[in-house]
């Protein structure tokens, strides 16, 4: 099941045989891998979510107003008509948050009530020493073994902690890498299928031209969009911090969406030239080269925790 590369660097190259210019071929691309990437974002963090069976790692308010973002970018990108890619992801977030963020008040709720309920069986233990002192004393340092033991299994740096492994690195590349390959190869097989064949582009607008008032909410709401996308991180970058600790965060999650603001800032910038589209535009390459910064520093964080969670791996 091999893919011609040839036909496919043809395809990239001449795309103005079927009438498609080399940008909009280029914006389809990276527009593709974008979608793979944030189909795929939120997966690493479900499952390492399901996996440590609780949600403590991630910040809620970072999703919360993440999705605060979204909504406002979906709203934003349809009344600005940018480019179809654009719109289409937004859904999609919208859609992929409310998972995420149910799968978390799940957990939440459930590690809330199993702490209730190991809180009423202290107290239950508790008044039982104090008729049967000695008993109680053994119960108790039982118990204190069985919950130190549980702890150092559970606190093992499985999936926050990813830095600590060569291993989990490779296993991240490779998904990009597939993540890249799978937008790419989407982009051609629709290219070949014909969905990229467009009637005459539309002629530059003036951008002095007045904008409707649709366009007008339309970018309030993308800036809109953008402060709440670099406001989002600010939450889980200061609980990072004063945890010292990345653990019950995914790493591929930021990396893919390091990979998905990347690749949509380069398919709002390729899918029109036109002064006032790219005007348009602004509050969406501002939120995507924004979050790539606090993105950074959040991979900075799982260095520097992931070393230090080393060090203290071997004093123990």
């Amino acid at each position: 099941m091999g893919v011609n590369l040839a036909a496919l660097a043809t395809a990239i190259a001449a795309p103005h045989d079927d009438g498609m210019p080399l940008l909009e071929a280029v914006s389809g691309i990276f527009g593709s891998i974008s979608m793979a990437s944030w189909i795929c974002l939120m997966l690493p963090q479900m499952f390492a979510n399901y996996k440590a069976k609780s949600a403590d790692g991630i910040s809620m308010t970072f999703l919360i107003v993440w999705m605060l973002g979204d909504v406002t970018n979906l709203l934003g990108a349809f009344f600005t008509h940018l480019a179809p890619t654009a719109i289409a992801l937004a859904c999609y977030f919208c859609v992929a948050d409310c998972v995420l963020i149910t799968q978390c008040l799940y957990y939440n709720n459930l590690n809330r009530r199993k702490a209730a309920r190991a809180a009423a069986r202290a107290a239950e233990a508790h008044h039982a020493t104090e008729d049967s002192p000695l008993l109680g004393r053994r119960g108790s340092e039982e118990a204190h073994r069985r919950r130190a033991s549980h702890s150092s299994q559970t606190k093992t740096p499985v999936v926050g902690d990813d830095v600590l492994d060569t291993k989990p690195w490779v296993q991240n590349l490779v998904s990009l890498v597939a993540v890249y390959a799978i937008g790419f190869l989407g982009w051609f097989i629709s290219y070949k299928a014909g969905a990229w064949k467009g009637g005459e582009p539309a002629p530059p607008s003036d951008p002095d031209e007045q904008r409707t008032t649709l366009e007008l909410v339309g970018l309030i709401l993308g800036y809109a969009s953008a402060f709440f996308y670099l406001a989002a991180r600010v939450p889980q970058i200061v609980k990072n911090y004063r945890e010292k600790s990345c653990e019950g965060l995914a790493l591929l999650f930021f990396l893919l969406s390091l990979t998905g603001n990347a690749t949509y800032g380069v398919s709002l910038v390729t899918y029109s030239q036109d002064k006032k589209y790219l005007l348009n535009a602004v509050p969406w390459l501002l939120g995507s080269v924004g979050t790539i910064f606090e993105d950074s520093i959040i991979f900075i964080q799982f260095h520097i925790y992931a070393n230090n969670a080393r060090v203290s791996n071997s004093s123990v």
